[in-house]
């Protein structure tokens, strides 16, 4: 990176989204929030031409909400085959905040046992909030050599506590890379135990068994696969509902029952993010469903795997486990990290309208670039990236 003032330096290494490319050449690859399917985003904004108020200015009471959020619970019900005993809530807060609600409603008392599995970068933050509500005790993923998360540890009647008022872990790990194709079974002992699955990153892109797995939350932020920031869709369980399930320190605006009971409306939710998730799922419908959506995401992911693993050692990626590759998040990196090479990398990807692959964030850079590979990422711009990563490793071999 050049020295001296951030003039100086190129605006790919900075994290930059505006290459000098035509809007249409732009592909955005980044982890979230990112792009929406085109003709989602065509729709949107096109509901700011039509007379009328948008559900940006709409009251949540008013009946024309109330009807784009009942169409939108009821589409993502029936696509996402949800079953009846499970309650919908659109809540506040990201990704932390549900960290923090998990526990405070699952857990009445501050001595009650949680079990987190620790695969990745957000399941360990997880982990972190709910120690201050419950005792999280944590099944590790790191890899006792290395000290890396690069596989998922194997759920045994061990390493769960029987106690347990549920079983934590994260479907797909952007950072780090490692997805779930399938939610993973608990041993016979200890299938009483509620199932909580942080999906940000993975919901809608592949089928789940919601009774089947024992789901008891599942949450996915929507800024990934489905809508903008500032909503997160929290799915919960009927029966973990009810009157004294929850810590007395729960806040009401975190509280499953209180949320469930008022139909969403406790306080006043994000209108217009409710909106653009029902618009996304009406999109999942007409393109096949769930079902075929997985067979994109396979697709998609695996143009970009073959390119690495066929580089003869110019990429690599860090999850050697090919069932544990994640579809959603691909890291990786050129020349066992080689900083000039990577540089030039991000700046002619840049340049050809490739954004988003790295980005700056809490953790830092990383050692690893990602291709995120979202709802909004068609297999054609899959594609075009793989191209060029051909093209690249050739010309600078």
């Amino acid at each position: 990176m050049a020295a001296g003032n951030k003039m100086d330096v190129h605006p790919a290494l900075i994290g930059s989204l505006s290459p000098t490319v035509s809007s249409d050449k732009v592909i955005n690859f980044s982890p979230g929030p990112t792009s929406l399917p085109k003709s989602v985003e065509n729709e949107i904004a096109a509901s700011f031409t039509k007379s009328g108020f948008t559900s940006l200015a709409l009251s949540h009471r008013s009946p024309e909400f109330i009807d784009i959020l009942d169409k939108t619970t009821a589409t993502l019900k029936r696509v996402m085959g949800i079953p009846d005993n499970y309650e919908i809530l659109f809540t506040h807060g990201g990704g932390h905040g549900q960290f923090a609600a998990l526990p405070l409603n699952l857990c009445h008392e501050l001595s009650d046992v949680a079990t987190y599995v620790v695969n990745g970068t957000w399941s360990a933050r997880g982990r972190d909030e709910a120690q201050k509500y419950c005792n999280a005790e944590t099944i590790d993923g790191k890899d006792p050599q290395t000290g890396k998360f690069t596989h998922f540890p194997e759920l045994t009647e061990e390493n769960i506590n029987v106690q347990s008022k549920y079983v934590y872990l994260c479907s797909n790990e952007t950072v780090n890379g490692i997805e779930l194709h399938r939610l993973p079974k608990l041993p016979e002992s200890r299938k009483h135990i509620p199932l909580v699955v942080d999906a940000s990153s993975d919901f809608t892109t592949k089928p789940i068994d919601w009774n089947g797995d024992n789901v008891g939350v599942l949450f996915a932020c929507a800024s990934k696969n489905i809508g903008h920031p500032g909503l997160t869709m929290t799915v919960v369980r009927k029966d973990l509902l009810g009157e004294g399930k929850a810590s007395p320190l729960c806040p009401g605006v975190f509280n499953y029952t209180t949320n469930s009971e008022a139909g969403n409306l406790w306080n006043t939710p994000a209108t217009f993010n409710i909106e653009v998730v029902g618009l996304l799922m009406n999109w999942l419908d007409r393109e096949g469903g769930v079902a075929a959506n997985e067979q994109r995401s396979i697709a998609k992911s695996q143009v970009l795997y073959d390119v690495i693993d066929n580089s003869n050692g110019f990429y690599a990626t860090p999850v050697a486990n090919k069932m544990l590759r994640s579809r959603m998040n691909l890291p990786f990196n050129i020349k066992g990290g080689d900083d000039t090479l990577t540089q030039k990398f991000l700046i002619e990807s840049w340049e050809a309208g490739m954004v988003g692959l790295r980005t700056l964030t809490p953790f830092g850079v990383g050692d690893y670039l990602r291709a995120s590979l979202y709802n909004g990422v068609t297999e054609e711009q899959a594609e075009t990236l793989a191209q060029f990563m051909i093209a690249f490793a050739t010309n600078n071999t």
